[in-house]
C-alpha cells in the first residue's frame, strides 16, 4: 500500500477539537465503550498515544482499536518511513502488501471533507485505492494535502509527537524501509485508569 503525492494545496482544520459524540461506534465487535477514544503504541523508540475520531470515522476507529485490543499490532515493524512525509505500519507481513481488517480483508473509506492532512501527527489509513482499508495506517510528519479525500483520517497523535519525529529520522534504504527495524512492541486501548 503506497501513498503517492498527487498535487499540492493547503487547508486548515482545528485538530485540538475533541470528538463530542456519545454514540457507540458502528459494528462494535469488542467490549470497548463509546468513551474509549485513545490507543497507545509502545514502540522501540518510545510511546505514542493517538486520539481516535470516533464521530468522524466510527468504523475505522472500531477496526483500529479492536486490532489493538486483539494484540494484532504487537511486534509489527514500521515498514515504510519517508522523512518529512510519514511513517507507516500495521502490516503483519512487513511488506506493505498485507493486513486485514476486523470486517474481512478490506473495508470502505470514511472520508470526512472537513478533516485534512494539515500537519504532523495526523493518523490515517494506508490503502491501495478507494475502499481498500485493512490494518495498515500512517502518521504524517508534515502537511500532506495531496492525500486529502484519498485516505481516511481517523485520529491524531495526542502524546508522543517527539517519538513520531524520532521515527521519521530513522535511516532507511532506497525503498524507504528502515535499515534497523523499529517496532510496535505493544498496542492497547488506553483506559481511564491508565492515567492514574
Amino acid at each position: 500500500m503506497w501513498l503517492v503525492p498527487f498535487s499540492q494545496g493547503s487547508s486548515r482544520f482545528d485538530l485540538s477539537r475533541k470528538p463530542s459524540t456519545t454514540e457507540p461506534p458502528i459494528a462494535p465487535l469488542n467490549t470497548l465503550s463509546a468513551m474509549t477514544t485513545e490507543v497507545a503504541l509502545e514502540t522501540t523508540l518510545g510511546n505514542i498515544i493517538v486520539e481516535l475520531y470516533t464521530d468522524h470515522a466510527p468504523k475505522t476507529c472500531t477496526n483500529f482499536s479492536t486490532l489493538a485490543q486483539r494484540n494484532y499490532f504487537n511486534g509489527l515493524i514500521f515498514h515504510r518511513i519517508i522523512p518529512n512525509f510519514m511513517i507507516q505500519g500495521g502490516d503483519p507481513t512487513g511488506t506493505g502488501r498485507g493486513g486485514a481488517s476486523i470486517y474481512g480483508e478490506k473495508f470502505e473509506d470514511e472520508i470526512t471533507p472537513t478533516l485534512k492532512h494539515t500537519g504532523a501527527g495526523i493518523l490515517s489509513m494506508a490503502n491501495s485505492g478507494p475502499n481498500t482499508n485493512g490494518s495498515q495506517f500512517f502518521i504524517t510528519l508534515a502537511p500532506t494535502p495531496w492525500l486529502d479525500g484519498k485516505h481516511t483520517i481517523f485520529g491524531r497523535v495526542k502524546n508522543g509527537m517527539q517519538v513520531v519525529k524520532k521515527l521519521g529520522l530513522v535511516k532507511t534504504d532506497k525503498e524507504d524501509r528502515p535499515v534497523q527495524e523499529v517496532k510496535i512492541v505493544k498496542a492497547y486501548v488506553v483506559e481511564k485508569s491508565d492515567y492514574i
